[in-house]
């Protein structure tokens, strides 16, 4: 049912993201088969801008238009950086180059008033250090997430869906928790919100994340998503069970195709590093050593780094202990091998490990579809 309605050409979801990393909304919109339009995203991949705050906001109140605020925000992205994030989103998703916007504190969400419907991200969570305790939105000032809150002001979408580490409830003693429940209550939404786990829909990885649901209707009646049973385990998702190409979705179900593929040298541990690798550290470091583990542990945007077996995932292969390819990282966070990566391996990693789990995005995003 929820295909048939936005499959029609006349049936469309427009969907806004923030924070907009390797865009796992829109990817979990394309493995529902939904038909939507992406009105804007933003990821300033941390590429700091020339100028600093003050100077580029007293600059802005000169510009009245859009598109000129918007060539003049990238004017001051550093000519030797490259926006790396920015590449991956370009390559698997259709938008305009004029609405991919570096910076989110200074995009004006007034250009895309009552042209959203599904507005998503999030914000990194050392922005929470900054809190006061006043009341509404500007409790929030001084922080990436108070730009995330001030664009559902000035945007309006019919449903936000903002997502961030479980450990934001328990912050600063839940009075970080409490000031975001403040803020989103003071924008006039009706908010739900629950811890869930990738593991509980689809996806053997263990990665707990708290997700809150706005409606703009308060009349919306909206529940999370129940549970599934985990059909696979990480070994599935291996390119030596699976060769790449052969993880692929039926519908909203991954399907795999097992087919042995081959793992390139470069993967292996060398004798060098290993003896680090499985160590299992000393004091309050000390960890065991575990590796070929079913349920992966939860990704991280610094695999690239090797670090113990006890914090990052490795498996076993032809005997030789191995790190997880790119590939099988965006396999964990639900990407099927239709995505297109055309980053170096480093930067892979990273955006795998920042991203969002698809699987999650889409079992939440039915829940919406049933209401919107």
């Amino acid at each position: 049912m929820i295909e048939n309605k936005f499959n029609d050409t006349k049936e469309c979801i427009k969907i806004a993201t923030t924070f907009s990393g390797i865009g796992a909304p829109e990817f979990a919109l394309r493995r529902l088969n939904i038909n939507h339009n992406v009105v804007f995203a933003c990821d300033n991949a941390e590429i700091d801008l020339t100028e600093d705050e003050e100077k580029i906001r007293e600059n802005l109140t000169q510009i009245s238009d859009y598109g000129e605020k918007k060539k003049y925000i990238d004017s001051l992205i550093p000519p030797r950086k490259t926006n790396f994030v920015k590449q991956s989103y370009m390559a698997n998703y259709d938008i305009d180059e004029e609405h991919y916007h570096h910076d989110v504190r200074f995009l004006d969400g007034n250009q895309y008033k009552n042209q959203v419907d599904l507005f998503v991200g999030g914000s990194p969570c050392q922005s929470f250090t900054l809190f006061g305790y006043q009341k509404g939105l500007e409790e929030a000032r001084g922080t990436l997430f108070y730009d995330f809150a001030r664009l559902i002001k000035e945007i309006e979408p019919k449903v936000f869906v903002y997502e961030n580490v479980q450990g934001l409830v328990r912050h600063d003693k839940g009075r970080t928790w409490k000031v975001v429940q403040r803020v989103f209550d003071s924008l006039g939404y009706k908010v739900h919100y629950q811890i869930l786990d990738a593991v509980d829909y689809g996806i053997p990885q263990k990665r707990r994340r708290i997700f809150i649901v706005g409606f703009k209707d308060h009349g919306k009646e909206f529940t999370f998503p129940e549970t599934k049973e985990l059909k696979y385990t990480m070994q599935d998702f291996l390119i030596e069970n699976t060769a790449e190409g052969n993880f692929t979705a039926k519908g909203e179900d991954i399907c795999i195709n097992k087919s042995p593929g081959i793992i390139e040298e470069k993967y292996y541990l060398s004798d060098r590093v290993l003896p680090g690798i499985m160590s299992p550290g000393t004091n309050r470091f000390n960890m065991k050593p575990e590796i070929d583990l079913s349920i992966a542990r939860p990704l991280m945007s610094t695999m690239h780094k090797l670090h113990r077996a006890g914090v990052d995932n490795y498996v076993t292969t032809n005997g030789r202990i191995r790190r997880l390819t790119p590939r099988e990282c965006l396999r964990l966070m639900g990407f099927t091998d239709d995505f297109k990566q055309v980053v170096s391996n480093t930067q892979m990693y990273r955006q795998a490990g920042n991203s969002v789990v698809v699987d999650v995005l889409m079992a939440i995003f039915k829940e919406i579809f049933k209401v919107l």
